[in-house]
């Protein structure tokens, strides 16, 4: 495939995250501080999050394993979960912790499952997404100029 035909598809692609909900203006900040001397910054981000965010899933599991349900253990693994998807702008994730986090004020353990189910499910999708969305990325090659001027 030829290298704009390949930009065009990435677009394409990136615009769907969008579209789907699953990113927020959150990833486009994160690409206007990608530039030549961190190309692959956004990546690097990404791949933290994923990297550091998979202990808090395995917290979280654990302390829903728990009886009673510590609701503000659970509370507090997931404000700072909440506060991670936040920075990369993984909108359906967000949503989900925000919707845990009030089944834990209301005490509901039921509640917290189900939403924490949906929470694995939707964190999972986005990863399989932006981890092909990378790698086309890398194929593609680095951008001969900026997308957005600077002010």
């Amino acid at each position: 495939m030829e290298r704009n035909q390949m930009r065009r598809q990435l677009a394409l692609i990136r615009q769907s995250f969008f579209d789907q909900g699953f990113l927020d203006e959150q990833f486009i900040q994160l690409e206007e501080l990608q530039d030549d001397a961190n190309p692959n910054f956004v990546e690097e981000v990404v791949t933290l999050y994923y990297r550091d965010s998979s202990r808090l899933i395995l917290n979280i599991d654990q302390a829903l394993e728990r009886n009673p349900l510590d609701f503000n253990k659970l509370d507090n693994y997931m404000h700072q979960f909440k506060g991670s998807s936040t920075s990369i702008g993984a909108k359906k994730v967000k949503a989900e912790c925000t919707q845990f986090r009030e089944y834990c004020k209301a005490g509901n353990s039921e509640g917290c499952m189900r939403t924490f189910q949906q929470l694995k499910k939707e964190y999972a999708i986005l990863k399989r997404k932006l981890e092909a969305y990378f790698q086309q990325a890398r194929q593609a090659g680095p951008l001969e100029t900026a997308c957005r001027s600077r002010n």
